[in-house]
């Protein structure tokens, strides 16, 4: 299981998206997880630019969003984890030209 990537409100995106280009790179599956609009704003940001720094890598995204809860110093609160994964080649649709 890849290590968690928690994102505030105050977090750089760039940095965090650093840090997914990293996680993807070794291991071709990364976790990010935030609580506020703030920080998923944050969150999904690190990820569009993320998804830059792999172009060299001939590698795309995909994200799965799900919701958590998590208990922070005994209140239980409501985080966005975002589940990214390396987008599978695209098969070639038949051409339909050839059909007629």
């Amino acid at each position: 299981m890849a290590e968690l990537i928690k994102v505030s409100a105050q977090s750089r995106s760039t940095a965090v998206a650093g840090a997914i280009a990293g996680v993807m790179r070794e291991q071709g599956y990364a976790e990010v997880q935030a609580i506020g609009a703030s920080a998923v704003n944050q969150a999904v940001k690190a990820i569009a630019i993320a998804r830059g720094y792999l172009e060299q890598d001939q590698m795309d995204l995909v994200i799965v969003p799900s919701f958590t809860e998590v208990d922070i110093e005994g209140n239980e609160r409501t985080a966005v984890r975002l589940a990214i994964f390396k987008r599978p080649p695209v098969l070639e649709a038949p051409s339909l030209a050839n059909n007629t």
